[in-house]
C-alpha cells in the first residue's frame, strides 16, 4: 500500500520526501500513520528498482532538498499495480482507498471497471463482524447497542459504496 501511494502521488508531480509523507498521511489518516523509518526505505527500494529518480535542489532556508520523480518505468509499474490489485487491496478498506485514489491513472475504462467489479463482488458476499457459531449475525439480532451500531454503520457504508460502484461501472461500460 505504501509503495502504491508513493508511486501514485509521484505520478502527478515530483515531490520531496516531507511533502510525500504529508500526502500519504492525509490519505491513510490516523489508521496507518507513515513513519520516516518506513517511508524512506520504501523510497530507496523503489529508487533501486528504477521506478523513482532523485534530484537535489537547494533549500530556501535549510539544507538542500531531495526531490523524487517517477520514471517512465515507475509510471508503467503504477498502472500494472492498479490493473492487478491483490486480494487484500480489494478487501482491506484502507488499501482499497489507496487503489481508488489513483485508479484514474489507469487509462483503460474497461480495466478500471474490472477492478471496480472485483470490489463489488467482495461487497456482495454475505459478511458480519459477529457470529453465532458459524452463522453471521445481523444488526437486528444483537442486543448490545454498540455492536448493533457497528453493523448498522457498516451496512449503510456498504450500501453507499455498492450504489457508487454500480453507477460508476455502468458509466465506464457505457
Amino acid at each position: 500500500m505504501l509503495e502504491l501511494a508513493v508511486l501514485g502521488f509521484l505520478y502527478d508531480a515530483p515531490l520531496h520526501g516531507y511533502e510525500l509523507r504529508k500526502r500519504i498521511t492525509a490519505l491513510t489518516g490516523h489508521v496507518r500513520p507513515v513513519a520516516e523509518s518506513t517511508l524512506y526505505p520504501a523510497i530507496k527500494r523503489l529508487e533501486k528498482a528504477g521506478l523513482l529518480a532523485r534530484t537535489t535542489q537547494p533549500g530556501s532556508v535549510a539544507a538542500p532538498r531531495h526531490v523524487l520523480t517517477l520514471t517512465e518505468e515507475g509510471r508503467r509499474e503504477l498502472r500494472r499495480r492498479l490493473a492487478e490489485p491483490g486480494r487484500r487491496d480489494i478487501t482491506d478498506e484502507n488499501r482499497w482507498f489507496t487503489v481508488l485514489a489513483f485508479l484514474r491513472h489507469l487509462d483503460d475504462a474497461a480495466a478500471q471497471a474490472a477492478v471496480l467489479r472485483r470490489r463489488l463482488a467482495f461487497l456482495e458476499e454475505p459478511a458480519s463482524f459477529f457470529h453465532d457459531g458459524d452463522r453471521p449475525l445481523g444488526a437486528e439480532e444483537l442486543e448490545d447497542p454498540f455492536r448493533r451500531g457497528v453493523l448498522i454503520v457498516a451496512r449503510a457504508t456498504s450500501r453507499a459504496e455498492l450504489s457508487w460502484l454500480r453507477e460508476t461501472i455502468a458509466s465506464l461500460d457505457g
